[in-house]
């Protein structure tokens, strides 16, 4: 890469000036200004091996090149870019980005040094408050292929007047200034927006890397500061004077006059108009009147002037201004005024950069009234049950002309007896009650009117509660453990537990032994309880077998039989060895 001076002998008368206004207006310390992201920098004798944006920091033109951001009054010389501004309602002023791919120019040939999708963009504040000391604007320079994508430095804007002043971008202002092919073409508007694309020789985004096809682009900007008057008189039917007050008498009828003026650098469209009165004001239908530039001997106009919408009374530019006149009637009704009454009218302006309102009053003179009727009752008597001994009472009441001072609370028992008296300054009462029986509440509310006590109930403001017993607990045995308990009565289940304790006592296990029965001469098992000796005999050889007796001589039917007998068996024996036999063949 050549350095910025080689540039500067070499370069076309053309562009020698921008480069000598850049180094006018640009050459300032790098401490004092704000710029980002954080990223590498170089120096016009090592630039970048790749594609970035304003990084050099040695830039003989424009120093550090991070700082690449400058605003200065449009009709000022060059020398004036610095880094703030102090504006001034209704003049305009000219920004100033630089622009400088820092890749080695003999990286693009290969296409390496070569930033594309490039584009500058800005930022700028919709309002700079009064009195404020830097309200940022942000331009900002970057690529597709560009590391980082994107870099961006600031400007600050100063207001020292008394109201806030509007940024208002100069539409087909925005102009790029290079050695290229496009020097002097316009950028798209989009630059505050999304960001215009820049080049060299063509808008296509492409900028090669190196001193000769770096550029800036300006853009132009206006301080506008919006503003605008609204007054507001009054006068009573029949007289000339406007004043912002007048005194009138029951069913009197009076004139309003609103003048709105746009004081401001810049116009106003759809300025609306619209009043409000108040309460015993009555609007006169059909007296509405505008008169302005278009209007000069007063035109009638709708009565939306009164209605939620307003009415659009036109555009208007800097230093013109608007005149509504109409009437309202004044409430004939005495009783309204018993006191003196000031009754004030508000009417507001509404334009695109904000709103005012001022107001006219009409006094009205004290009139002499009937005593006022008032009314007080105490409407209904509410209890919450919170728990079992606690509850909430809430009354409701009616007071016109009369003021809420305390409640009054009376319980009796079921015996009518009173067994508490409570007083709460509000409408509401946490109330405790520990014995169990039915009860009756009444609320007693006391008003104030006049300066004196009155007091107000109803039977809608009594009201019954009751503080249920205490559950009785009962002792059972619990037919499943076999143990005794104790459970609310009302909790008792028969398959469950039993009212008898005696279900729980220990039954003792039965214990059995063989006996010799002396009767039956037979083992038997009998529980250990039901041995009786008389009966029984643990010793069971009492009950083992003994030889049977003899039997007796037969006759002869005996012997046959047991011929017979023993012939069966013989039988037998045969059969046995013919299958013995036959098994072993």
């Amino acid at each position: 890469m050549s350095t910025l001076t080689s540039l500067i002998r070499r370069a076309p008368k053309r562009f020698t000036a921008i480069v000598a206004m850049i180094a006018a207006a640009v050459i300032v310390p790098a401490a004092v200004f704000a710029w980002g992201p954080g990223r590498d920098t170089f120096t016009i004798e090592k630039p970048a091996d790749y594609v970035t944006f304003n990084s050099i920091t040695n830039n003989p033109a424009h120093g550090d090149e991070r700082n690449f951001v400058q605003v200065k009054e449009a009709s000022a010389s060059n020398s004036t870019y610095a880094e703030s501004v102090s504006l001034t309602p209704g003049k305009k002023y000219t920004v100033f980005m630089y622009y400088h791919n820092n890749a080695a120019s003999n990286l693009n040939a290969s296409g390496k040094g070569i930033a594309h999708g490039a584009y500058v963009k800005a930022e700028l504040p919709a309002v700079v408050a009064k009195g404020s000391n830097g309200t940022k604007a942000v331009g900002y320079v970057g690529a597709s292929n560009a590391t980082p994508k994107q870099v961006w430095d600031d400007i600050s804007f100063k207001n020292g007047t008394a109201g806030d002043i509007a940024i208002r971008y100069v539409p087909g202002s925005a102009t790029i200034h290079n050695r290229g092919a496009i020097n002097g073409a316009k950028l798209a508007d989009s630059i505050i927006t999304s960001g215009a694309t820049i080049g060299y020789n063509a808008l296509n985004g492409d900028v090669p890397g190196c001193n000769e096809f770096s550029g800036y682009v300006t853009f132009d900007i206006v301080a506008d500061q919006p503003n605008f008057t609204l007054s507001k008189q009054v006068r009573l039917a029949g007289t000339t004077e406007w004043k912002e007050n007048v005194e009138a008498k029951p069913g009197a009828t009076v004139e309003y006059q609103l003048r709105y003026e746009n004081t401001g650098t810049t116009q106003q469209n759809n300025v609306v108009l619209k009043d409000t009165l108040p309460k015993n004001l009555t609007y006169v239908k059909g007296s509405s009147y505008l008169m302005n530039t278009s209007n000069p001997s007063a035109k009638n106009v709708s009565d939306n002037l009164v209605a939620s919408s307003g009415i659009n009374i036109g555009n208007y530019a800097p230093k013109s201004a608007a005149y509504m006149k109409f009437s309202a009637k004044v409430s004939s009704d005495k009783e309204q005024f018993c006191k003196v009454t000031t009754l004030k009218n508000v009417a507001r302006v509404e334009t695109a950069n904000g709103s005012k309102e001022d107001g006219a009053n009409v006094t009205v003179p004290a009139q002499t009234c009937k005593p006022p009727v008032a009314v007080y009752t105490c409407k209904s008597l509410g209890v919450t049950v919170v728990d079992r001994t606690h509850f909430t009472f809430k009354v409701q009441y009616t007071a016109v002309n009369a003021t809420f001072k305390s409640v009054t609370y009376v319980v009796k028992n079921a015996d009518g007896k009173v067994v508490d008296t409570k007083k709460s300054n509000n409408t509401t009462l946490a109330y405790t009650q520990s014995t169990a029986g039915k009860y009756t509440v009444q609320a007693t509310v006391t008003f104030s009117v006049n300066g004196v006590d009155k007091t107000a109930t109803s039977k809608d403001c009594t009201a019954a509660f009751e503080v249920p017993a205490l559950p009785k607990n009962i002792t059972v045995c619990e037919l499943a453990t076999k143990k005794i308990v104790t459970i609310k009565e009302s909790d008792f289940d028969a398959s469950k537990y039993s009212k008898n304790l005696d279900d729980c006592k220990e039954v003792p296990p039965v214990v059995t032994v063989d006996v010799c029965d002396l009767t039956t001469k037979q083992i038997v098992t009998i529980d250990e309880k039901d041995f009786d000796a008389s009966k029984h005999t643990k010793d069971l050889s009492k009950c083992e077998e003994t030889t049977p007796p003899e039997l007796p001589q037969t006759g002869m039917g005996e012997n046959v039989a047991a011929i017979v007998g023993l012939g069966a068996l013989i039988a037998s024996a045969g059969y046995y060895v013919a299958s013995r036999r036959a098994l072993n063949q």
